[in-house]
């Protein structure tokens, strides 16, 4: 069984992603195989990092409050391109009144501050695509 492909991005204006590099490293450290895409991503960057490197699963990390921008836009992209069967999650600073927006477009891992490494890679390996 191949190794399960994540994309971490940084979306919008967050110049701070300390936060990103210690959740590339867990996954990495979990058995996956991690491409990270630096700091100021567009959506459309994201998506197509995601479509190139065959992504399983697409990370978001969004700490400026942009996500109710951000992961919107993400989502149709994502729908665009036929990734349907990639995972999409997001960690960050997200209210808890927008949790339910995220899930209705189809994000399902919502990772707030306090949440493990052992959470996050929990919830990737169960719920990432059968075939990876």
């Amino acid at each position: 069984m191949r190794k399960i492909r994540v994309v971490i991005a940084k979306p919008g204006l967050d110049g701070h992603d300390r936060g990103a590099k210690v959740i590339a490293r867990a996954l990495r450290d979990a058995g996956m195989e991690v491409i990270y895409t630096g700091l100021r991503q567009t959506p459309e960057q994201v998506v197509a990092a995601a479509l190139q490197e065959d992504a399983d699963v697409i990370g978001l990390s969004i700490l400026s409050g942009a996500h109710t921008q951000i992961c919107p836009r993400v989502m149709e992209l994502v729908r665009q391109h036929g990734l349907d069967d990639v995972l999409v999650v997001v960690g960050g600073i997200i209210p808890g009144a927008d949790v339910s927006k995220l899930q209705a477009i189809g994000i399902t891992g919502i990772f707030t501050p306090g949440s493990t490494m052992k959470q996050i890679v929990d919830f990737i390996e169960a719920n990432v695509r059968p075939a990876a």
